[in-house]
């Protein structure tokens, strides 16, 4: 009974602890980084339409309403395309597209990275030695075209892609959580877990992987719009989302390119959809970033203001 009672009470000062966490990353964000807060709004109303589209979109997602290539309007806000479907409608599908490769394709890109990366840079010797060798001559290949081919070869379609972008990615970014796995593995306390006879997945996931996993977090947001910028890409080139469903490379693409000086409206508004949510991801996550490093903490992060010196006595 008595375990029962101390159990709880360890976990529940447990999620406090992460609640007081969050709440500490979130004021800090407000007062220092007001760039990485409206990144914070435009991601989370990324979030929000993507998962709401059903409800938000004013038509059905391939409904062709009778109106060809008509402007903007008070019956359609963004105008509609050379078939008659409602733009505004298909851009807010879209997100749900951009939210669903960008949050899947970058979990998994940390899960592959994460686990090559803590293997390589702990086990060390001539597993490290290999590994590394081939994630270099996976490096040596541009990431854009070395996901096309791949994609080529295994079909374009959402899931396909997904695990395209997250595996190809996975490998090529595993050097960073190599590294500092190499940095924590070198300190005291890892070492005397190894002495006492602590095995090798106990000391990864109790000890190295929980040092680590700031990094892992500022990583998956940084990663997060460039994986959605490649999924537009590959779009946009043919190897990425099939035709009928909206993606904003491929209404770039398609109807975009064809019609851009008829209907300008076409390309203007999935380029300006995209540019928004890359750059808002990006400014929170280069925020987080800055919050989460220890190394800039009391300096208010890159953009801030510099911790006030004490005057010297």
């Amino acid at each position: 009974m008595a375990e029962t009672i101390t159990r709880g009470t360890s976990e529940t000062a447990i999620s406090k602890s992460g609640l007081s966490k969050v709440l500490d990353v979130f004021k800090r964000l407000v007062k220092e980084k007001p760039l990485g807060l409206v990144g914070l709004v435009i991601t989370l109303i990324l979030l929000f339409t993507g998962i709401f589209a059903d409800w938000l979109a004013p038509y059905g997602m391939n409904e062709m309403t009778g109106d060809f290539l008509t402007p903007p309007s008070a019956g359609h806000l963004l105008g509609t395309d050379n078939i008659g479907r409602d733009l505004l409608t298909r851009i807010i599908y879209g997100a749900r597209v951009s939210v669903i490769v960008g949050l899947c394709a970058s979990g998994l890109c940390q899960l592959v990275g994460t686990l090559i990366g803590m293997v390589s840079g702990y086990v060390g010797g001539k597993v490290d030695l290999f590994v590394q060798r081939f994630v270099d001559a996976v490096f040596c290949f541009p990431s854009l075209i070395l996901v096309m081919v791949i994609s080529s070869m295994v079909g374009p379609g959402l899931w396909n892609l997904i695990f395209v972008i997250g595996i190809t990615w996975g490998v090529i970014t595993s050097r960073i959580a190599r590294s500092a796995t190499i940095a924590v593995k070198e300190n005291m306390y890892v070492q005397a877990v190894v002495s006492l006879g602590g095995s090798s997945w106990r000391v990864l996931t109790q000890h190295i992987l929980p040092n680590i996993f700031p990094i892992i977090i500022v990583q998956f947001s940084v990663q997060l719009p460039a994986i959605i910028l490649t999924e537009a890409s590959l779009s946009f080139l043919g190897f990425g989302i099939t035709p009928p469903t909206p993606s904003w490379g491929g209404m770039l693409s398609l109807g975009g390119r064809a019609y851009m000086f008829m209907a300008p409206w076409m390309a203007i508004w999935p380029g300006v959809a995209l540019a928004i949510v890359v750059y808002g991801i990006n400014m929170f996550g280069d925020a987080l970033r800055d919050i989460l490093d220890p190394r800039l903490k009391g300096t208010g992060g890159r953009y801030g203001a510099r911790a006030r010196k004490k005057p010297r006595e």
